[in-house]
């Protein structure tokens, strides 16, 4: 699995879920703070996305995109000035759909909002996805993004006229359209002008050949007994000037992710399936369960056994 596909399966902590608004002036609408990401799709009208803290406010058209990677509360509405209205999630974590009602003055201006919520796994927060902005805003273009917008209009579909299989599809489209936003903002990035000429965080670490080659290594094989010479190797480097790069891009030496990453891997597998522990320990580099078992406790405070127990 490639590195972008392991950072979305790595942090997921339950199934996303979403749903279409449609809102008549004036309207507000604030999300709280929660432990998931989100994101919003103008699909008709406009609106203002306030952001936490004190960042201005962002006018969305149609087809513009919004995530919000760090679960922070956040406010739409028609104008900045317009009172909002608490959004208060179901006990299943999920948002409810007004009415598609208009008010009694049928001139009132309408918006459509494709709105959704991914629930994450904070506790082993990838710095790709730590390192994003606040608010990742993608404008809508002629022409711009296809494939998100491919995404889009097939989501929408199936929220607006739910068919057999929905409830399998919905899903698995919404973590194609994650994705296809991260894919999206990674590539803005690289394409953005800097300085130096150089993307910088972690678009620089997914454009750099050398990182990328090793990083990809390491996740298609963590199992593996990698040394930082082999790793540097990969990507036609001295282990020196290997070990200087990644530190650089990715914010810690190169043994140092491919630790997190196994453990992060240990973790996801824990939770999956009820594999014996000696399995685990294999799959993720260990040659033993008690040197396994010594370096998970290490890293997450508690026994294998015992996370497990706790997930189920």
């Amino acid at each position: 699995m490639d590195v972008l596909s392991d950072v979305i399966t790595a942090m997921r902590g339950g199934r996303p879920h979403s749903s279409r608004q449609s809102r008549f002036a004036p309207w507000g609408m604030r999300f709280p703070a929660s432990e998931g990401a989100g994101f919003h799709v103008v699909l008709q009208g406009s609106a203002w996305l306030i952001p936490p803290g004190e960042a201005p406010a962002v006018r969305l058209g149609v087809g513009d995109v919004v995530f919000l990677a760090h679960g922070r509360g956040h406010a739409l509405a028609d104008d900045p000035a317009t009172p909002v209205d608490d959004v208060v999630p179901g006990p299943d974590g999920t948002w409810p759909a007004p009415a598609d009602e208009p008010p009694s003055d049928a001139s009132a201006p309408a918006v459509q909002l494709l709105c959704g919520a991914y629930r994450l796994n904070r506790a082993r927060a990838h710095p790709l996805l730590s390192h994003l902005p606040d608010v990742v805003h993608l404008p809508a273009g002629v022409g711009a993004h296809p494939a998100l917008r491919s995404a889009i209009d097939l989501l929408g579909s199936e929220l607006r006229t739910p068919l057999p299989g929905s409830d399998a599809v919905v899903p698995a489209l919404l973590d194609t359209l994650l994705l296809y936003i991260l894919r999206t903002w990674w590539l803005e990035e690289q394409a953005a002008p800097r300085p130096n000429g150089a993307p910088a965080g972690w678009s620089a670490a997914l454009a750099d050949p050398a990182v990328s080659v090793a990083l990809s290594a390491v996740h298609d094989d963590p199992a593996r007994p990698w040394t930082v010479e082999e790793l540097g190797s990969l990507g036609g480097l001295s282990r020196a000037a290997f070990a200087r790069r990644f530190t650089a891009v990715v914010g810690e030496p190169p043994l140092a992710y491919l630790t997190w990453w196994r453990m992060t891997t240990a973790g996801r597998l824990l939770r999956a399936d009820d594999a014996p522990l000696r399995s685990v320990a294999q799959r993720t580099g260990y040659t033993s369960e008690f040197s396994f078992a010594k370096a998970f406790k290490r890293e997450y405070g508690v026994a294998p056994g015992q996370y497990r127990r706790q997930a189920g």
